[in-house]
Parts: structure tokens; C-alpha cells; sequence
């Protein structure tokens, strides 16, 4: 705005120094005229920039000729004057005092220049910066509008509204009031402003809607704005805000839903906040409340018709009637299938019967559910699926902790990779099951109200390990096959499939190296149970004590390289070797004595 002022005030100057060096010239011309022809009564210089009264004595199509008393008549545009069709010959009117001669010799006379000047010495007098005036806008400048106020004055770009312009152009032209800003006596400048109005009134009307409104009251605003949380209305010059929750007692995303930008809307006063200046509306609160007795009208277990109005992944939403939705929840959908998207079971507009589960009002919730409609397969699983009994099931899904099984459409049942197999550690349950094969298993335990049935694979068969210490007791034989070796021994897969362990002390009699030196895997071997331990599911066995037992030598289906003395047959050679040593010294004594 300052930059604008002084473009302008710089071109006022500029002006102001062109009027007065010709207001000069002319002077000095009218000083040797008078002292060349003093009796023609020439024009004094100071008269020039005067306001004169004068007599219209002739009117043409371009200029009104006037009489003021000086040595010739004046001329004044025609244009100057807003009404021509009011002129009138001998008229009194008031104009200023152009220049003393023209071009054609006549005195130069200018009507609006009066007129202005007039205006200008009204406003000092009677105006002061804060003053209403009124003002005719009249065209664009850098930085704002000049308005017309009897004298041309400077409207800034900041000063039109109190609200965003988008084009100056629809201001030309209008009429409004002013209060005036500013005054530059010495440049003849004025800047006017007509937001402080504007923001005035604004002010005032708030105060007097403030002291006047009243919860309860129907009034229409106009909307102003639309944001994710609500509408803010205008209410004759104080903003109100509707909040969605407030727009309607249906459901809705958006506040775009239901109104636009400029829309008038009929609301309620909710709360008047005087002392913030805040005022909170309602719309849905001129209707009845559908969710009064929304208890009595919907209990539980009462069945329901309704269009499905929308889907969410965690369910649909139904439209019981206008203002009340249900939501049927994704787990409520079936009893059979594992329901992962909404929009297996139904469609949006899809007309649907369902049962009221539960009434929140508080929260204006309704459960509902679609499931309930027919019958639930656990209702009578605990008759259908005693415990020990032997079941059949297509295997469903294999994860790591086990297997799940159908027994019936909604109904599975899980073995747990635990119970896959007495003998075998079972690492995941591809190891012995496939997917989609049918398997048979014992029930080995129901939970109807957790939807949990147990189920064993290894039940099928007697337990191995509880009838261990008879079927293969301690100092017992036992023949197997080398499945695995290790760094402290031998794994050995005996012929009832249970697995034992060849530690690396008990493999020899004699040193060695590795065990891969001693035995390899897929060697059959026969050993000796020295230990069992039935609640750790551990069986200890020996070569070595076997082959101590046995005093066997020729053992290459178990030993790799030399075969070694046991070590009883050792034991006895070296008796015999001292008793032969003991006759040897005994025969030589006798000898001895014999000499």
C-alpha cells in the first residue's frame, strides 16, 4: 500500500511543479501585458487557481461558455457535468480558473475541478481521519482501487474486504461507505478503507446475536466452510459450528455428504458460548430421536430385515430403518467359514435378514448377526465327538505347531505336532501329513465354548514306552540299525522303531579314533540295554559288554578294521603264561638242587 501511495503522491508532485512553473510563465505574460495595455483590464495572476462564480451564456455541443466578469468569457467541457440535459442559459454555477487564456484566446474554465475543490475544502473542514464518508469505486491502480468520495482517494488491496477477492474487477462500479484513514493535507491525498466497516459491523452484529440468541432456537445460516469434523455456518455476522456428529443421527463420512459451500441451512442453537464467542448448531436435533426407545424396540434375539448400506473390513453395515444401522460383524457372518472379507457373504444394497445380538445406546450401537439364523454345528459336538472316539477328517491346514482337521463344515479339530507319533521327533507335521489327505484320529479332548477339539494320531497305537521295561529290559539284546552318529556316540533305530543311544565309551574295548573309524550309519548292530529311562523316552545301549559277554572275536558286522581279544580270553592266556612262567622256575630249582 505504501509503495502505491507514493507512485501517487510522487505523480501529485510532479504535477503540482508542472501547474505551478506555468502558473509562472503566465503570470510574467499577464505583468508585461498590464504594463503594455493597463486600460484592458488584464486578468490579475492571482486569480489563477481560484474558484469564480459565472453566468452560462451560451451552450454548444462540446463546451458551455461562462461569463465571469473578467475581460472575455470562459469555456467548460461539456463533459464535465453529469447531467448536461440540466443546463440552462444565465445559470449561476461555480468553476475554477484554468488557465488565464487558451489557444483560441479565451479564458480556460473547469467545472469539476470546483467541484473537487469544493469537496476537498468540505473534507477539511468537517472530516478527520476515522470519518464515514461515501465513495464511488472507479477504477484498478497498483495495489488497490481509486474511489471517487468527491475527490479521488486510495483504497488498498487489504482495505476492500473482510473476506478473500477474487477479482477486483466486480468492485468497479459499486457504491459503499468509507471511513478514512489517512489525510495528507500538503499532497491533497486521502486513504479510505472500507474492511474497518465492515469488521465494525461485524463486531457489532455479533454482540447484538450473542445477547439475543438462545439454546433451542431455530435460526438459518449460510454455509461458510466444510472441514473432516463439520460445517462452519454464517449466522448474520457470527460464525456457528454444526458438528458432523450433529449433521443427522444416520451414519455419514463426510460432511460433503449432506451440504455445500453457499448452501442456506436451517439449524438449532445447541450452546452459546458469550464470553469465546462460540456457538455450537444442530440439524439432526430438530427431529425426534430414533434412538429413544430403540431398547424396547429392538431386543435381543428380535429378527430384522435391511439393506446393506455399507462395507468395512470388519463387517456390514445394515439400515434398519432411516437413522438406525446395524453392524454385522465379520465373525458373525458364518459359522462354517472363516470369513475374511465382508463382501463374501454380501453385497452393498443387498436386502438381508438378521438377528439383534445386542443394543448399545449410549453409543448408538446395534450387533447383529447373520450366522444365527441357522443352526450352530457346535451346539451338539460334545455328543457328536465323545472323547476316545476315532474319528476321520480331510487335513485342512498344516502349520508349525500341528495339523487342523475337518471333522464336519465349521467344525475342526487340531493335532498337535506332540501327538503325531510315540517314537519319532516329529519337527513339523509335513514330516508324516500332507494337506488335503484324509487322516483318522482319536478325540482326545472337546471345549464347546471355546470351538477346541483335540485330536492324537499316535493315540491310535499302545504306547511303547509304558511297556519298555518288559518288552526290552535292562541286560536284554536288542538288534537296530545305525541312523545317525555323533561326536559322543551312535543313534540306533531298533526293530519296535523306538531309537537308542550307543555312547562312544560303550562302543570298544580297545582305543580308537573317531566313531566313524568304529561304525557307520546303516550298519546293522546288536547290543546290550544297559539303561532305560521310560518318562525321559532314553534307552542306553553297549557293544562293548555284548562282546565282553559273548567273547566273540569275529564281530565285522559292527567293528571296521582288526578284530581285537576280548578281553576274558586275554585274562586267561596270561594265566596261563604264569603258570608255565611258575614251572619254569620251579624246573630250574630242581635242577639247581639235582647238581
Amino acid at each position: 500500500m505504501e509503495d502505491t501511495l507514493n507512485d501517487w503522491n510522487q505523480s501529485k508532485i510532479i504535477d503540482d511543479i508542472e501547474f505551478d512553473e506555468k502558473e509562472a510563465q503566465e503570470f510574467q505574460e499577464l505583468l508585461k501585458a498590464r504594463e503594455v495595455s493597463p486600460e484592458k483590464g488584464a486578468i490579475s495572476a492571482m486569480s489563477i487557481g481560484q474558484i469564480l462564480k459565472g453566468r452560462i451564456v451560451e451552450i454548444t455541443k462540446d463546451f458551455i461558455v461562462v461569463d465571469v466578469g473578467l475581460k472575455s468569457e470562459g469555456l467548460v467541457p461539456i463533459s464535465e457535468f453529469e447531467d448536461p440535459t440540466s443546463l440552462a442559459l444565465d445559470a449561476e454555477i461555480e468553476v475554477f480558473l484554468d488557465q488565464a487564456e487558451g489557444a483560441d484566446g479565451q479564458i480556460v474554465l473547469s467545472r469539476e475541478k470546483a467541484r473537487r475543490q469544493r469537496q476537498w475544502e468540505y473534507i477539511i473542514n468537517n472530516c478527520e481521519e476515522g470519518s464515514i464518508v461515501e465513495g464511488k469505486i472507479l477504477r484498478k491502480v497498483k495495489g488497490g482501487l481509486m474511489v471517487d468520495i468527491g475527490m479521488e482517494a486510495f483504497l488498498p488491496g487489504s482495505q476492500i474486504d473482510n473476506k478473500r477477492i477474487k477479482n477486483l474487477d466486480d468492485y468497479i462500479g459499486e457504491t459503499f461507505d468509507f471511513k478514512i484513514l489517512k489525510i495528507n493535507t500538503e499532497r491533497k491525498n486521502i486513504v479510505v478503507s472500507r474492511r474497518e466497516l465492515l469488521e465494525e459491523e461485524r463486531i457489532s452484529r455479533k454482540i447484538e446475536l450473542l445477547e439475543n440468541i438462545h439454546e433451542g432456537d431455530i435460526c438459518t445460516g449460510i454455509v461458510k466452510n466444510i472441514t473432516d469434523f463439520g460445517v462452519f455456518l454464517d449466522l448474520d455476522g457470527i460464525d456457528g459450528l454444526l458438528h458432523i456428529t450433529d449433521m443427522t443421527w444416520k451414519r455419514i463420512k463426510h460432511p460433503s455428504d449432506m451440504v455445500k459451500v453457499g448452501q442456506k441451512l436451517e439449524v438449532m442453537i445447541l450452546n452459546v458460548d458469550k464470553e469465546k464467542g462460540r456457538v455450537a448448531l444442530g440439524m439432526k436435533q430438530k427431529e425426534s430421536n430414533p434412538w429413544e426407545d430403540i431398547e424396547a424396540r429392538y431386543p435381543p434375539g428380535t429378527h430384522i430385515k435391511g439393506k446393506i448400506v455399507n462395507l468395512v473390513p470388519y463387517g456390514a453395515f445394515i439400515e434398519i430403518e432411516s437413522g438406525i444401522e446395524g453392524l454385522i460383524h465379520i465373525s458373525e457372518m458364518s459359522w462354517v467359514k472363516n470369513i475374511t472379507d465382508p463382501s463374501e457373504i454380501v453385497k452393498k444394497g443387498d436386502e438381508v435378514e438378521a438377528i439383534v445380538l445386542a443394543v448399545q445406546k449410549e453409543e448408538g450401537k446395534i450387533s447383529l448377526g447373520i450366522k444365527q439364523l441357522g443352526k450352530n454345528p457346535w451346539e451338539d459336538v460334545e455328543e457328536k465327538y465323545p472323547i476316545n472316539s476315532n474319528i476321520k477328517g480331510e487335513i485342512r491346514n498344516l502349520t508349525n505347531y500341528g495339523a487342523f482337521v475337518e471333522l464336519e463344515p465349521g467344525v475342526e479339530g487340531l493335532i498337535h505336532i506332540s501327538d503325531l507319533s510315540w517314537i519319532k521327533k516329529v519337527s513339523h507335521p509335513s514330516e508324516v501329513l500332507k494337506k488335503g489327505e484324509m487322516v483318522e484320529a482319536v478325540i482326545l479332548s472337546v471345549d464347546k465354548e471355546s470351538k477346541k477339539i483335540t485330536l492324537g494320531v499316535k493315540q491310535l497305537s499302545e504306547n511303547p514306552w509304558e511297556t519298555i521295561e518288559k518288552t526290552v529290559p535292562v541286560g536284554s539284546l536288542v538288534k537296530g540299525t545305525v541312523i545317525k552318529i555323533t561326536a559322543f556316540g551312535a543313534f540306533v533305530e531298533l526293530e519296535n522303531g523306538l531309537e537308542a543311544l550307543v555312547h562312544v565309551t560303550e562302543l570298544s574295548d580297545q582305543p580308537f579314533g573317531k566313531v566313524e573309524d568304529i561304525i557307520k550309519v546303516g550298519a546293522p548292530i546288536t547290543a546290550k540295554v544297559i539303561k532305560l529311562n521310560p518318562e525321559h523316552k532314553k534307552i542306553a545301549l553297549s557293544i562293548k559288554e555284548h562282546l565282553i559277554d559273548t567273547n566273540e572275536v569275529n564281530h565285522d558286522d559292527i567293528v571296521i578294521g582288526k578284530a581285537k581279544t576280548p578281553k576274558k580270553k586275554k585274562k586267561k592266556e596270561e594265566e596261563e603264561e604264569e603258570t608255565s612262567s611258575e614251572d619254569k622256575e620251579k624246573q630250574a630249582g630242581e635242577e639247581k638242587d639235582n647238581e
